[in-house]
């Protein structure tokens, strides 16, 4: 079996020398980068399995890195873990919801972090090698062999981890799934972020949803679900689908 590609973009070069040779040690295959432009170049020519990827990059930043990543059809579904020294919450938030899968803040322990790495390859190997390919609700399909979702026959552009929650509450409408659930489905076991995080990911999904945003039905104090086509909607428990369109 072929190793697992890793770039690392990574301008502090003494760290991305760490980096490349314990990573490389671990069995991996190492790219290295030193800005963001040339991270972006180097994945788009060496298609990467995963980007370790610094937020405070010179020419792009990574948070750039990380939209241009998901935003190009080659790349899209390349495993992105930010590394950054920024800790405020609201920076975890933007990286999410841009499309990274996994985050670790600075000053952080290599074993650690390649634990991180392990996690993820073993999430996208799980998602790759389980569970039926073709799933359809109520106008919604998912594709998961060709990673595509439509709603009513319209293309979703989604992130990874969009993606990923979609298809589990796709999964299993009526069901009502809490934050720690969807965090664990989405974004991975291994994943230490605020409950509040898989909120920024369900706001971003019902608005590429649009006129299908209120499919997924919010649980006042517990979490989420898609909607029981056979149940009539209980409102008393609902947020209205249309306040997370709007902000």
């Amino acid at each position: 079996m072929a190793r697992l590609k890793v770039l690392i973009v990574e301008d502090d070069r003494s760290l991305a020398d760490v980096l490349a040779y314990n990573v490389r040690q671990a069995g991996y295959e190492v790219i290295s980068a030193y800005d963001g432009q040339d991270g972006l170049t180097q994945a788009q020519i060496k298609t990467p399995d995963l980007v370790i990827l610094d937020l405070m990059l010179p020419v792009i930043d990574g948070h750039e890195v990380c939209r241009r990543l998901r935003a190009d059809a080659s790349t899209k579904d390349i495993m992105i873990l930010m590394l950054t020294a920024k800790s405020e919450e609201s920076d975890q938030l933007i990286g999410f919801s841009l499309g990274a899968d996994d985050y670790v803040t600075k000053p952080f322990s290599v074993k650690v972090l390649l634990e991180r790495i392990k996690a993820l390859v073993r999430r996208k190997r799980g998602a790759d090698n389980s569970l039926d390919d073709v799933i359809a609700s109520q106008g919604i399909t998912i594709d998961r062999r060709r990673h595509r979702a439509t709603a009513s026959g319209r293309p979703l552009q989604l992130t990874r981890s969009e993606f990923r929650l979609l298809e589990t509450l796709t999964r299993q409408p009526g069901r009502v799934f809490e934050r720690s659930e969807l965090i664990d489905a989405a974004l991975g076991e291994d994943t230490v972020v605020m409950e509040r995080t898989i909120d920024v990911h369900i706001r971003a999904l019902r608005r590429k949803m649009a006129d299908e945003a209120e499919l997924i039905e919010t649980v006042r104090g517990v979490g989420y679900r898609f909607r029981d086509p056979g149940a009539v909607t209980d409102t008393t428990d609902d947020v209205d689908a249309g306040q997370f369109v709007q902000h």
